[in-house]
């Protein structure tokens, strides 16, 4: 896996030539344009080309060099490239043959983990066309790899991008050369080529690589890299299945529960306040249908009975006559503070008895359908109020369920991550052992020798330096074949091997449990919404009914306020209504009398400071006492 990328500064960060600006600075720019061009075309050595040039700079003002560092242009999606590659956990560092007076100013602005250039002398703030630093005859490979040794990466961990010839020791010995709008000299030798001016295409070519590039590191020994492969690509598919599928949907069931509670609690608290007026409407209402009812058979009877004698009395009169002889007051009825007090009617009684009678015979075949039709309303809210009660409290029992199921899978997440951290801490001394084996210097041996065998194939070399690099790798090998591991440091790493197995397979079937308790929740949830949405439709159907009573109830009302009127018309007197109900010897008389009585004794207690309750109030409010 990729850990280091490294890039050249020059036409590759910033956006130009650092030393070519500074020579503008004194007009001999396109003397020094020429040389960098030879240097990068590789027709001078490095050492050679920057000497010159340096040289050139004589008298600068170091001032000047600073202010045109800040002014220097940033390459096209540098500062995009730079910070992605480290949100991605890739160390960044620029390795240049360019000047510390400008590459601090440039690491400053994009936060790059680690920087190697030349510096530039000067006396008293000028420049006196010398120069220093590891990269004036020493190549950036050595540079390199003196900064993975520090590190502890290996050059099969680390990407080179670069532009020029001065590139080319870096480029060809990283596991990934890049040449970024570069030379031919450098295209040569690169791996991947990248046309462009801008560095967003490197980095999707990096983030590509590292992402498809899950073997172990080919000069490592061969059981550890496939045990290190194995444990690091299971992490990535069992972390995909929690962050992606189960920490993303938490956020998600959470808002889901504490939407569907909100709701709950909102539906519990409506049933209980509409429960609580239902009941104390109800039995108002009944009792007043009820007080409407007798009233109205009371007095059908008492205008019987007035007919009756009218008719023994004076059976010859007209009916005009005894209209005429009984007038009756058609005083509006006064208005009751009772809360189902009736309306006041609004219509023209007859002319005649008979037509009065018609009148009523009409109101009375009315009401009876009226009142059917508020009983059919009453019925039907009813069962709806049932149907939404019991949807509610399987509501409750579900959203039980799904938090049950969730805090199972938060609890077998805990365990997965204890597990995780126990296997991740046993590779970490795993890693240790082995460095301390005596692996860490084969490794480096083994990048040395192999980094020699490929100078040798790929360069054409005279004889004398050849041979030299014949024998420099020959030494190398006989160092590799003397390095000899720990045994015993050998047999603890293959136990704490074993140990990392069990780990991992405790965090594979962890994650298979949380994730089917994952779906038991989501089950439950989705369950959750449907009972909820028909428990909605439920209370919107008891609601309307609801409505439709009250109104045909508010239509009774006003009918038996007609009748009424109209009973009243035809003779009727509360003088004869009390006759009557004294001769039908009814025991709802003295029932009534105790009430009211009593109803009487209560209102005496409340105006003295007794709370009521609310029998006790409907008894107040039934007897217009206040």
């Amino acid at each position: 896996m990729i850990k280091l990328v490294v890039f050249d500064l020059d036409n590759v960060i910033i956006d130009g030539e650092g030393i070519d600006e500074i020579g503008k600075l004194i007009n001999i720019e396109d003397q020094i344009a020429a040389i960098t061009e030879q240097a990068m075309q590789g027709d001078i050595d490095f050492e050679t080309s920057i000497k010159k040039r340096v040289g050139l700079l004589k008298g600068v003002a170091t001032d000047d060099i600073k202010t045109l560092a800040n002014e220097m242009p940033l390459m096209k999606g540098a500062r995009e490239t730079v910070s992605t590659l480290k949100e991605n956990g890739f160390e960044v560092a620029i390795i240049s043959g360019s000047f510390d007076i400008i590459a601090d100013t440039i690491k400053g602005k994009l936060d790059v983990d680690n920087i190697f250039t030349n510096s530039l002398v000067e006396e008293d703030g000028i420049l006196t066309g010398e120069v220093t630093g590891p990269l004036v005859s020493g190549s950036k490979l050595d540079v390199l790899s003196k900064l993975i040794e520090e590190k502890g990466y290996t050059l099969d961990e680390c990407v080179a991008v670069g532009d020029g010839a001065n590139d080319i020791s870096m480029i060809e010995s990283a596991k990934y050369g890049i040449a970024f709008n570069a030379k031919p000299a450098l295209k040569e030798k690169a791996d991947i080529i990248v046309e462009t001016r801008d560095l967003t295409d490197v980095l999707n070519v990096i983030i590509n690589l590292n992402s498809e590039n899950t073997e172990g590191d080919a000069d490592v020994d061969k059981e550890v890299a496939v045990e290190t492969e194995v444990v690091e690509t299971t992490d990535v598919v069992v972390e995909n299945q929690e962050e992606e599928q189960v920490a993303d949907a938490t956020e998600e069931v959470v808002e889901e529960i504490e939407e569907t509670e909100e709701v709950v609690e909102e539906a519990e608290e409506e049933v209980a306040e509409e429960e609580t007026a239902e009941e104390e409407a109800e039995e108002v209402e009944e009792e007043a249908v009820e007080e409407e009812v007798a009233e109205a058979e009371e007095e059908a009877a008492v205008e019987t009975e007035v007919v009756e004698e009218a008719e023994e009395e004076a059976p010859a009169e007209t009916e005009e006559e005894v209209a005429e002889e009984k007038p009756v007051k058609e005083a509006k009825p006064k208005k009751s503070k009772k809360k189902n007090a009736l309306p006041e009617p609004d219509f023209d009684l007859a002319d005649t008895i008979e037509g009065v009678r018609a009148q009523k015979d009409e109101r009375e075949e009315r009401i009876a359908k009226v009142a059917d039709e508020r009983e059919s309303f009453n019925r039907e809210a009813k069962e709806q109020r049932k149907i939404r009660d019991e949807l509610n409290s399987e509501l409750k029992e579900n959203l039980a369920k799904a938090i049950e199921f969730r805090d199972q899978r938060n609890e077998i997440n805990k365990q997965v991550e204890e597990n995780k951290k126990a296997r991740n801490k046993v590779n970490d001394e795993i890693k240790s052992l082995e460095w301390s084996s005596g692996k860490k210097d084969k490794i480096r041996i083994e990048t040395e020798i192999k980094k020699i065998d490929k100078i040798i194939e790929t360069r054409v070399l005279d004889i004398k330096k050849e041979n030299q690099l014949v024998k420099n790798a020959n030494d190398l090998r006989k160092e590799l074949a003397e390095i000899k591991e720990d045994d015993k440091v050998k047999e603890e790493a293959a136990e704490l091997k074993k140990k990392s197995e069990e780990y991992h397979a405790k965090v594979v079937e962890l994650s298979e449990q949380a994730q089917e308790a994952h779906e038991q929740m989501l089950s439950y949830f989705r369950k959750t919404d449907e009972i909820r949405t028909a428990a909605d439709e439920a209370h919107k159907l008891f609601i309307q009914a609801r409505k439709n009573a009250s109104a045909k109830h508010e239509e009774f009302k006003m009918i038996l306020s007609e009748i009424h009127v109209i009973n009243k018309k035809l003779g009727s007197s509360k003088n004869r209504k009390r006759r009557s109900e004294k001769s039908s010897g009814s025991s709802n008389n003295k029932k009534n009398r105790e009430e009211k009585e009593r109803a009487e004794s209560i209102f005496d207690k409340f105006k003295n400071g007794k709370k009521l309750s609310t029998e006790e109030l409907l008894l107040l409010q039934k007897y217009d006492i206040n």
